[in-house]
């Protein structure tokens, strides 16, 4: 297949992947989670729209990393760029982007307890439950809109807009949201 590729970075069961192989048809679209549960989750709702949308099961920096120039947009809502070390993560995008390519996140503006999120690159753990719920920590990266134009910049980005989005619901786990976007340089 030709044409333009998309990634969805920590898909989960796959909606927004299944959604834009479906109403959008890009030629490729490829979903990647690392959670075996949302993975069997994805291929069972999912599976049929193959090979137009392509299911992996793998942590994201890894796929990244053995998928070079292959992407043209890699998009992320509230996945793996929230969950994966920025890091590690945002260089590895940028290597998985073709020159020009776009990446896309929507991530907390600051935790859900309405506490400000990170002056720096440090992970908070909080509180997850498994998929049969017992009670567990995630690492989870909320980042002030300046610390994650520092991390885009130094992996290479370039045009970084970031615009907040606020909350439309009140409550007790309710939060503004980053909408970022940035391009690999062509």
């Amino acid at each position: 297949m030709q044409g333009r590729a998309d990634l969805e970075l920590g898909a989960g069961a796959a909606r927004h992947a299944a959604h834009l192989a479906v109403q959008h048809q890009p030629a490729r679209v490829t979903a990647v989670d690392a959670s075996p549960a949302q993975y069997a989750m994805a291929t069972d709702l999912y599976g049929y729209l193959a090979p137009r949308l392509r299911i992996v099961h793998s942590d994201v920096a890894p796929h990244l990393h053995a998928m070079r120039g292959t992407y043209d947009v890699l998009y992320s809502v509230f996945g793996a760029i929230d969950f994966t070390d920025p890091r590690e993560l945002l260089p590895a995008a940028a290597a998985a982007l073709r020159p020009g390519g776009r990446l896309v996140f929507a991530t907390l503006a600051h935790y859900l307890s309405g506490t400000p999120a990170q002056p720096d690159v440090v992970a908070a753990d909080v509180p997850a439950k498994t998929p049969d719920g017992e009670e567990a920590t995630m690492r989870r990266w909320v980042l002030q809109e300046h610390v994650w134009t520092k991390l885009l910049d130094e992996a290479g980005f370039t045009e970084i807009t970031i615009t907040v989005l606020p909350a439309t619901a009140e409550g007790a786990r309710t939060a503004d949201t980053l909408l970022v976007s940035a391009h690999r340089p062509s």
